[in-house]
């Protein structure tokens, strides 16, 4: 089996599945909790299903884009299970996984004919977005990209192709996409789940990262706020 973590988000999700699908799932839509929820969902993960972290094929991490927080610490736990159990470390772009979610999710619940675009969007805060473009088989159109969304975004895809935006950044940019043939899906949500496929087609590829020098994929750098109030609370 392989455990797949997802914590690009403000879901914190984590997933035990095998070449069947998903054997088991923990996740928490509640925000900022990845840093105290992620190392208890790997815990009763392995306990309820009798396994220990050395008897994983491998261990997939969402690697980004993302939030800055939230990656570094997906990756930090997936570096120390794939270390200290000697088991590869597989990371997964986020919306690759997204694309996978979404394309099992979309034949249940629209209509995505084969020439059809999917978006995944990630909220990258303000009118910033990640994103990527595939098509309905999967091939990349539009690789990663950070981009402040205007009325001008995606005019040059035709109007006669049907495209489907999903992702937390889709939401945020539903009013200002003029593109004539799009369609927004408000209620998907991301999960270590959609990384079942694109993790084991990694695995048998042996498309494993480097234990040592992985970092997460940022895109664009890190901010920091500067507090408003100084230590002294003035």
């Amino acid at each position: 089996m392989i455990l797949c973590l997802e914590t690009a988000t403000s879901v914190c999700s984590a997933a035990l599945c095998n070449r069947a699908g998903v054997v088991s799932l923990k996740e928490s839509r509640e925000n900022k909790s990845h840093g105290s929820q992620l190392t208890i969902f790997i815990k009763e993960l392995l306990v309820e299903n009798g396994i220990k972290t050395g008897d994983l094929e491998a261990v997939a991490v969402s690697k980004g884009p993302g939030s800055y927080t939230g990656l570094r610490i997906g990756v930090s736990a997936a570096k120390g299970i794939a270390y200290a159990s000697s088991v590869p470390l597989i990371g997964i772009e986020t919306t690759l996984s997204m694309y996978y979610g979404f394309r099992h999710f979309a034949g249940e619940k629209s209509e995505t004919g084969n020439d059809s675009l999917l978006c995944p969007m990630l909220d990258a805060k303000r009118m910033e977005v990640y994103y990527s473009i595939f098509n309905t088989e999967g091939r990349v159109v539009k690789g990663i990209t950070a981009s402040v969304i205007n009325e001008e975004s995606f005019s040059d895809i035709s109007e006669s192709v049907r495209i489907f935006f999903f992702g937390d950044g889709a939401i945020k940019c539903r009013d200002i996409i003029n593109h004539a043939n799009s369609a927004f899906s408000e209620d998907f949500t991301i999960s270590a789940a959609f990384m079942q496929i694109p993790a084991y087609e990694a695995f048998d590829s042996g498309r494993f990262e480097n234990v040592a020098y992985f970092e997460p994929f940022y895109l664009k750098d890190f901010i920091p706020t500067v507090p408003k109030k100084n230590i002294a609370g003035k």
